[in-house]
């Protein structure tokens, strides 16, 4: 008997997977490490200096 998220629960989390989605592959740019993404049909690795910045308004602190 699962009940259904309220809608604005799921937007939340959606929000905050999307976060800490952004502030990991920050985390690796900043490192010097490398990501695997899916680009096109395929795995595509970037290098730390090919991922973009994380925009600045983010508090990387946390």
């Amino acid at each position: 008997m699962n009940k259904p998220i309220p809608e604005k629960l799921s937007t939340q989390i959606d929000a905050g997977v999307k976060l800490a989605m952004k502030k990991a592959i920050e985390r690796h740019r900043r490192l010097g490490e490398s990501i695997s993404i899916w680009q096109d049909g395929q795995v595509v690795t970037l290098t730390a200096e090919q991922i973009p910045p994380l925009d600045s308004t983010v508090n990387h602190s946390e």
